[in-house]
């Protein structure tokens, strides 16, 4: 597949994601503005539990897990929040202490989302930046990270938010553990500028954040659309010590493909785009367990990046669901940059266990390929989007 070809692809997409909602906005009364009722037997629901995963970034993990799924005031027709608070440890010896939360108030008046996490002392495997490295170009480093990220949206309409965001990253004591080939300090993460890897790195950046979420629900949607497009300025007037842009788009569209929501039918396309100077971590990042599964997360990274994605959800026995999943991306220096080293194709299966059945929030196991022999296994909490 060309770049032209490419293009055109995500083209369609976004016009599959963005008109539908647009059409319905118009011909027929959104449900944000139905007559409220009160609900009954909605209490908040607060889930201790532990967990085992496993992921070729981190390879099996364990941890403890809290996932409480709520609603703020008594009105049915405001979509449930929900946060995610995890702390875990792999056999890699990476370990993370993440909040996560995605909050409601009462008449959606606003939306409040965002995270804080702690990577310590997080060993991944690098293979530089570009569209053209090989696996080969393996090396392992290690770091210590706190990203702490909020956005505080207004509604100016039915499913349409407005307002800024902030984000800071604080990367300290990047380190090469293992070299390329096994040997000492030979790693593609000396091809960057030195001041990336020699000295602590703080990140600090602000900007709009514009948000359609016609959802149904946003921990497995059966139907509606997400449209969400972003743009952060990183300067050294918040402290940070690199300038640049990052613009971010994420549309998504879900379509139940049966009367009864058996089969869903579930479409996204991703950009990211920055200019300026941009650090190694700050990079887009293509593969992991959301975006291309069957790559390691960051085995291609560089400051353009487009990719689309498409997932069949289907309805198996008792609370267990299958799916098939499919995506083509890119990353670049510039988005000419996209004809180099040939489209990333990455697809494979998984499966769904709704772990909790009242707010359709699923433990999922998903097998990917990529091109190139790449593969994984991901086990986790949530859909992939």
């Amino acid at each position: 597949m060309s770049l032209p070809q490419f293009m055109r692809l995500g083209y369609l997409l976004l016009l599959l994601i963005i008109c539908p909602p647009l059409v319905r906005a118009q011909t027929q009364p959104p449900a944000a503005e139905a007559q409220p009722t009160k609900a009954k037997g909605d209490k908040p629901s607060f889930i201790p539990f532990p967990i085992v995963f496993s992921q070729p970034e981190t390879g099996l993990g364990y941890g403890l897990a809290v996932l409480p799924v709520f609603r703020l005031g008594t009105d049915s027709t405001t979509r449930k929040s929900n946060a995610r608070l995890i702390g875990w440890r792999t056999q890699n010896k990476q370990s993370l202490i993440q909040l996560t939360h995605s909050v409601f108030t009462p008449g959606e008046r606003f939306l409040l989302s965002g995270e804080a996490s702690f990577y310590n002392r997080f060993p991944i495997n690098y293979y530089g930046f570009g569209p053209t490295t090989t696996l080969a170009d393996k090396s392992v480093i290690e770091y210590q990270v706190f990203v702490f990220q909020q956005r505080a949206l207004k509604r100016l309409a039915p499913a349409f938010f407005a307002g800024l965001q902030y984000r800071l990253t604080d990367l300290r004591n990047v380190r090469v553990n293992e070299g390329i080939g096994n040997v000492p300090l030979n790693s593609r993460l000396f091809d960057r500028p030195a001041r990336e890897y020699e000295q602590n790195t703080f990140i600090a950046g602000l900007g709009p954040a514009l948000l359609y979420d016609g959802r149904d629900n946003v921990l497995s949607t059966f139907r509606g659309s997400y449209l969400d497009m972003s743009a952060l300025f990183n300067g050294k007037g918040l402290g940070s010590d690199y300038r640049f842009t990052r613009y971010v788009l994420d549309a998504r569209h879900f379509r139940s493909l049966t009367t009864d929501n058996s089969t869903i039918l579930a479409l996204q396309l991703v950009g990211q785009l920055q200019a300026g100077d941009v650090p190694f971590r700050e990079l887009a990042n293509l593969g992991g367990a959301n975006l291309l599964r069957g790559y390691y997360e960051g085995r291609f990274r560089d400051r353009q990046l487009l990719a689309a994605q498409a997932e069949i959800r289907r309805a198996l026995f008792g609370r267990f669901n299958g799916v098939l999943f499919g995506g083509v991306g890119q990353v670049g220096n510039t988005l000419g940059d996209f004809d180099r080293g040939g489209l990333k194709l990455a697809g494979g299966a998984g499966l769904r266990f709704q772990f909790n059945r009242r707010d359709r929030l699923n433990v999922r196991l998903d097998y990917g390929v990529g091109r190139g022999s790449s593969s994984g296994v991901y086990f986790g909490i949530g859909e992939s989007f």
